[in-house]
């Protein structure tokens, strides 16, 4: 078949060529409309069921919401995993499905099963299910802040309303994002704040004035009147319009004077109840948005269409009024494009000088590159079929050396072959004729041994399709571009490349002698006595080679692991917190301090930007005690308190930790993000230990907490805080109020009313809608005999205070629950610098396992990266087995003989020699990339194998029985094209494997191991496999 398409491509040169030219166009269509992003997205596919209900502690969240709602989930087709969080005033539910679920089936799935349940939940809980998007799709971060020269024109509250009524309003219609989400500043009320002693003093009570603000405040309309020819239609107008209207609202009438709502209230501008605030440079408080993609949208395309539509809000926007992003991933993925295009750009130049200069032949050196473009042409083709997006994994590990390895094999012996025609043509040159059947017979020759060769380099990446979880994601887009790729290569190989040999190398016979030809004659006065002496001390060497490998495997065991290096985005997330029930004020106070730390102190801050406790939409439930600081920075070379990311990132962590009660874990916002979507904690690695009693869990928490926090390598240990949070209880003596006939329902709607506030109606200004909120006055909120003193209505008239019938006491209380699968957790989260992820957990299992008995019922677990590091690492064990078996049976394919492939087959041990000494000499862990790596060094090994085996059998068909003549010879024939594909492969990964740009550390491992790996293979392929030939061959 092979033989069949050469020929025809040959003789049908016009045809291979337009086809040629369609495959560019192909290519060049696909590449323009191909998505690009920085990585794979890895977060798994969920559904966030977010239920908030102000007047419920944590504990009864749990009891009342989480719980019920959880168990009528678990029943739920293809669910994989259950967790939630119960916080004061807030449920927050995540179902992970499996991957191949439809995410809107998904969620049709669960809003049928809360539809079943919504009747067992508070009435005053609001269920709404998370947006439909991903740890990805926060794509764009922004404050909207007044410039200078303006900043006493505008309040908080005025931001806020611009914020959510004129910038969120007109960027929600933007194609491909799924929820604008505001945080941070006041949101607006129109406030009835009443007073204690005024509603005494008239006889009021706080229901009455509810009750009076709810029924005189709205329009009706009473159908027409028909008069003469004309049609009136009849409005009743009664809404409020201003604040004057709500003060004048009547409550009731005492002794037949009306008392207004603003005799016993002030009628006032006022604000929510704040859970959240966002503070930027040191310069206070500003109001903040995030625009959240779509799952599955084109970041591309919806990233410049969030930037056209906020241009065109930035002129709607009052008069000193700016928004300004401070994350915006755009420029993270400019950064890392151009470090893919950089190393691919490197690496092809460096393999078209191989070409050429070893070729000595520029015709030849340049047939072979244009294999380069055409087969990348092809790859971005198919990637655009199969819905794959171009990023720093799948267009990453792509090695041009390796994918022209078969076109350098073919191009090679055709010119060869035609210098050894000196004597068939005594003019010197060829006509097309001649040509043709010149490159026919040569490359038909060498095509077998080439074409299984690409095969096996196609196969075993064949494994890593098979991949799931995480590392599916991440590297299954990886395998399915290169082997693309390299099918195109393949295709090339067989079609184009014969045709452009015939049509574009030189015809006319070279004589004299070129550089390539000095080259390869002195490479063959250093190799023949090498390999003479090979082959004397052939069992002495292959002893040597086995011992190596051992001493390898021994040297592997030593390098740790770690799941994947992290991606330097560029950008710094430092996770602060303080003690619990610190307040909103205090929180604001300890980051705005921060801010002008790290400002004043290192010039590579660009902007600092910090998030407090939880957005509008909490699909991350931080307690306002906790933060998310946003470190924008400079560009890497433009850094000069530190040269490395972990250097700096210490350096700025001690100087926040300066600040009391303060405790900072540094992070990158893509990787928090994350983590935190796919496990639930922030953290790489998580000791999670599960049980009853919130009690018992902290205490557990915290005693390995403190083994934890003495291992080497550990960032200060986070305890998830789950007991402490002060709290004021009510509670109710029910003796003394069935005395005066007061329900607890009344008194608890009286309590609420008064400190958390209850919506009464609405004002409208245009299109903007403000809650009528009645409440307490906010000195009278802050005052604990306020509480005491509030008046409860008694059935036969009058008023008591609270405090005749409630003890009101402080107390602590929980502040989270966290279920896993319905179960209390608690959870240790630890990032690991400096160190290895795996070897640093081995010993602190070691510690923990010593050291910490848990009561009966209670257990423990690791999460986190590292149990994504084990998972994947499992899935691996399968996964390179596999891709062997797959290389031993195609090269049983090849060669047909089982001693052959075995000879063949010993390349593998020797390429893994180079590539684990190569992980070890630059301190690298073995990662989840540098296993990948492994795969595709197995089957670029064997390719230089096959040929030189392929190459000792021709000369014994044609009578070299001398086994010692017949390797002499058949070694020093494929020398060149042996270190021809090995440089090209390897020196092809050069550039990546010395990479420090931007997204290059996820790629270093993979090269690295590749590079060596082929260093170590060459030379022992063209030493050992000799050797191993002559001793186990058959004279």
């Amino acid at each position: 078949m092979f033989q069949k398409l050469i020929e025809y491509s040959i003789s049908h040169k016009l045809v291979v060529g337009v086809l040629s030219i369609l495959l560019a166009a192909w290519g060049i269509v696909s590449l323009v409309s191909l998505p690009f992003d920085s990585t794979p997205d890895i977060t798994n596919n969920q559904v966030q069921v977010i239920t908030q209900a102000p007047s419920l502690g944590a504990q009864e969240v749990e009891q009342y919401i989480t719980t019920p709602i959880e168990m009528a989930m678990a029943n739920i087709p293809r669910l994989e995993k259950r967790r939630s969080i119960s916080r004061s005033g807030l449920s927050v539910i995540t179902l992970v499905f499996d991957d191949d679920a439809d995410i809107y089936w998904a969620r049709q799935q669960v809003s049928q099963q809360l539809k079943e349940v919504e009747d067992d939940l508070p009435v005053d809980g609001k269920t709404s299910l998370g947006p439909i998007a991903t740890g990805l799709g926060e794509i764009y971060h922004y404050t909207v802040r007044a410039k200078k020269g303006y900043e006493d024109k505008y309040s908080l509250t005025q931001l806020r309303t611009i914020q959510d009524w004129i910038v969120r309003k007109q960027l929600s219609g933007t194609k491909g994002l799924a929820e604008v989400s505001g945080w941070g500043g006041f949101v607006k009320e129109y406030e009835v704040a009443v007073n204690s002693e005024k509603l005494n003093a008239a006889g009021v009570t706080v229901p009455e004035v509810y009750a009076a603000l709810e029924d005189n405040n709205e329009n009706t309309g009473g159908s027409y009147i028909e008069q003469n020819d004309k049609q009136y239609y009849i409005r009743g107008l009664g809404v409020a319009k201003t604040l004057e209207d709500i003060k004048n609202v009547p409550v009731k009438t005492v002794n037949g004077t009306p008392i207004r709502v603003g005799d016993v209230a002030k009628v006032q501008y006022g604000s929510a109840t704040r859970f959240g605030a966002v503070t930027r440079n040191g310069e206070g408080e500003v109001v903040a948005g995030i625009a959240i993609m779509l799952k599955g949208e084109n970041f591309q395309d919806v990233s410049r269409r969030v930037k056209e539509r906020i241009a065109q809000i930035q002129k709607s926007l009052p008069e000193g009024v700016v928004i300004e992003p401070f994350i915006d991933r755009t420029q993270l993925v400019n950064r890392v494009e151009n470090t893919i295009a950089h190393n691919l750009i490197a690496g092809g130049l460096i393999v078209i000088f191989i070409l050429v200069l070893f070729l000595g032949n520029w015709r030849a050196g340049l047939v072979v590159a244009s294999v380069i473009p055409l087969s990348m042409l092809f790859a971005f083709g198919m990637m655009r079929l199969f819905g794959l997006s171009g990023n720093l994994m799948s267009l990453g590990a792509i090695d041009f050396g390796m994918i022209v390895d078969s076109a350098v094999i073919i191009v090679e012996a055709v010119c060869l072959h035609i210098e050894q025609q000196k004597a068939k043509y005594p003019g010197m040159r060829l006509t097309q004729r001649d040509m043709d059947g010149e490159v026919l017979y040569s490359a038909s020759k060498i095509r077998h041994s080439a074409a299984f060769g690409e095969i096996i380099i196609m196969i075993v990446y064949v494994p890593l399709m098979t991949l799931a979880g995480i590392e599916g994601k991440m590297f299954r887009p990886m395998a399915m571009t290169i082997f693309f790729a390299i099918m195109g290569a393949f295709i090339l190989s067989l079609t184009y490349v014969p045709m452009a040999s015939a049509l574009f190398l030189n015809k006319k016979i070279s004589t004299g002698k070129n550089i390539a030809h000095r080259m390869v004659e002195k490479l063959h006065g250093w190799y023949e006595p090498v390999l003479s002496w090979a082959i004397k001390h052939d069992r002495e060497l292959i002893v040597g080679a086995v011992c190596a490998f051992v001493i390898s495997l021994a040297a592997f065991s030593k390098l740790g692991g770690e799941f994947i290096p992290s991606l330097e985005e560029g950008d710094f997330a430092a996770e602060l917190s303080m003690s619990q029930g610190t307040s909103l004020s205090q929180m604001t106070e300890a980051t705005t301090m921060g801010e002008k730390l790290l400002k004043t102190k290192y010039p590579e801050i660009k902007q600092i930007v910090t998030r407090i406790g939880s957005a509008e939409i909490p699909t991350d439930p931080m307690p306002v005690e906790r933060a998310d600081m946003m470190i924008a920075l400079k560009p890497k070379a433009e850094w000069t308190s530190a040269k490395t990311k972990d250097e700096l990132m210490e350096s700025m962590s001690k100087t926040l930790e300066t600040i009391p009660g303060l405790e900072v874990e540094m992070s990158q916002p893509i990787q928090m993000r994350n983590n935190e979507l796919i496990t639930g904690i922030r953290q790489d690695v998580a000791i999670n230990i599960y049980g009853d009693d919130l009690d018992v869990l902290a205490e557990e928490a915290s005693k390995v907490a403190e083994i934890v926090k003495k291992v080497d390598g550990v960032t200060n240990p986070y305890v998830e805080k789950v007991q402490g949070l002060p709290q004021i209880q009510v509670v109710y003596n029910h003796e003394r109020m069935a005395e005066y006939g007061i329900s607890i329902k009344d008194a608890n709607n009286i309590l609420k009313t008064a400190f958390a506030g209850n919506a009464a109606g609405a004002v409208y200004e245009g299109e903007k809608k403000f809650d009528i909120v009645l409440r307490l006055d906010k000195d009278l909120r802050n005052d604990i005999s306020s509480l005491e003193n509030l008046y409860l209505p008694v059935s036969g008239g009058g008023a008591i205070p609270l405090s005749q019938v409630a003890k009101v006491e402080y107390v602590e209380a929980p502040s989270q629950i966290t279920h896993d699968e319905g179960t209390r957790r608690i959870y240790v989260g630890f990032n690991v610098r400096g160190r290895d992820i795996e070897s640093t957990v081995e010993e602190i299992e070691q510690l923990v396992s010593k050291k910490i008995s848990l009561p009966a019922g209670y257990y423990y677990t690791y999460g986190g990266e590292f149990q994504n590091l084990r998972d994947a690492a499992n899935r691996l064990s399968i996964a390179i087995p596999v891709a062997l078996c797959l290389i031993l049976l195609l090269l049983y394919a090849t060669v047909k003989s089982i001693r052959e492939t075995l000879f063949v087959f010993s390349a593998i041990p020797l390429a893994a020699i180079g590539g684990i000494w190569a992980l070890w000499l630059r301190g690298m862990p073995f990662s989840i990339s540098a296993g990948v790596g492994f795969i595709a060094l197995f089957g670029v090994a064997v390719l230089n194998g096959i040929v030189l085996v392929g190459q000792l059998n021709d000369l014994r068909n044609e009578g070299v029985d001398n086994i010692t003549e017949r390797i002499m010879k058949g070694c020093m024939i494929r020398l060149r094209p042996v270190l021809m594909t090995a440089l090209v492969a390897s020196f092809g990964f050069l550039p990546m494997a010395l990479s420090h740009g931007d997204g290059a550390e996820v790629q270093r491992p993979l090269a690295t191991v590749v590079v060596g790996g082929l260093i170590t293979s060459t030379v022992l392929t063209l030493i050992v496999l000799p050797a191993v030939y002559k001793v186990f061959t058959k004279k």
